[in-house]
């Protein structure tokens, strides 16, 4: 490597004195308007660091002497935006959810936030378009163990279901008939036959002839004698074809002989009143909500097999 420096014939330009392997390093200037791009950022930083937070210390960032900072500025948006809404929240939080059906332009105001909520609290569960997957109830239709009226949907969203040390919450238990002896394989299998029949899925045979008896004795209690459900008592239907666990044999059967407990969540302690209130709106608007039916506003405690 030599340490001599010289012009370069070709360029005209000074070289540093570095050789490597006969390659020679030019002393090329950066050019002019990259050094006052340089220099103009340079000074833009020294005046951002005064203006705005921008060293961190121990706890905190300088401040900058405008006293800006993107959470003073995100809090000024949303009371603007609670400033704005607040008119609205409170004529919500003053109707009661069986009497915003009489005000239209509220009920549409109330769908349209409760979409929103659903997105963020529901969709996890219930789908994007609230059609539900096994286990998670299909919205959109009108089978409702405990009532599809605007104030039984509420009801359900403000206390959940199943939910613990929570005396209000949708209860209902069906027991493990095959799980706790109460049945035999072979009686399950005859139920499963019978409970096909009521919903057109077979023919009447033999089995299904055998299993109406156990049906009878261990099942209309909850079901009714002809298994339409009873929704005081979040009981299904089991004469339609919507079932939440699946309604072929195999289905039917691990229902009978290992019951279901699906859960869901009582929004009433995550969300506060008025979103909840918004939440039953839009679940009532999807197609299957109902007329109020008073009977069905009440918390049930006795069997189902988690059909919605």
């Amino acid at each position: 490597m030599a340490d001599k420096k010289r012009i370069d014939q070709p360029t005209g330009t000074e070289t540093v004195g570095h050789e490597w392997d006969g390659i020679e390093e030019l002393n090329t200037p950066l050019p002019r308007w990259w050094l006052w791009t340089l220099y103009a950022t340079i000074a833009w930083a020294v005046v951002y660091v005064v203006l705005y937070p921008a060293l961190p210390m121990v706890s905190r960032a300088t401040e900058g002497v405008l006293g800006w900072s993107s959470r003073g500025q995100l809090e000024e948006e949303l009371a603007a935006e609670q400033s704005r809404r607040g008119p609205l929240l409170r004529a919500l939080a003053a109707t009661p959810v069986e009497r915003l059906a009489d005000q239209p332009r509220l009920m549409q105001a109330a769908i349209e936030g409760g979409r929103a909520a659903f997105k963020t609290s529901c969709v996890q569960c219930h789908g994007s378009g609230a059609a539900g997957s096994p286990g998670y109830p299909n919205l959109n239709d009108d089978d409702w163990l405990w009532g599809g009226d605007l104030e039984s949907i509420h009801f359900t969203i403000e206390h959940g279901a199943r939910q613990p040390g929570h005396d209000k919450t949708r209860m209902s238990q069906m027991p493990a008939f095959g799980r706790d002896g109460i049945l035999q394989p072979r009686e399950i299998a005859d139920v499963t036959a019978h409970v096909r029949t009521l919903s057109g899925q077979q023919k009447v045979n033999a089995a299904a002839r055998r299993g109406a008896g156990l049906f009878a004795a261990n099942c209309a209690v909850c079901h009714g004698s002809d298994g339409s459900g009873n929704r005081s008592v979040g009981a299904p239907n089991l004469r339609d074809s919507i079932w939440l666990y699946g309604g072929d044999g195999a289905a039917i059967a691990a229902t009978i002989a290992n019951s279901r407990y699906g859960v869901m969540p009582q929004w009433g302690n995550r969300l506060d009143p008025v979103t909840v209130k918004m939440l039953a709106a839009y679940v009532h608007s999807l197609g299957g909500g109902e007329r109020k039916r008073p009977q069905l506003a009440q918390a049930g405690g006795a069997a189902s097999d988690g059909k919605p």
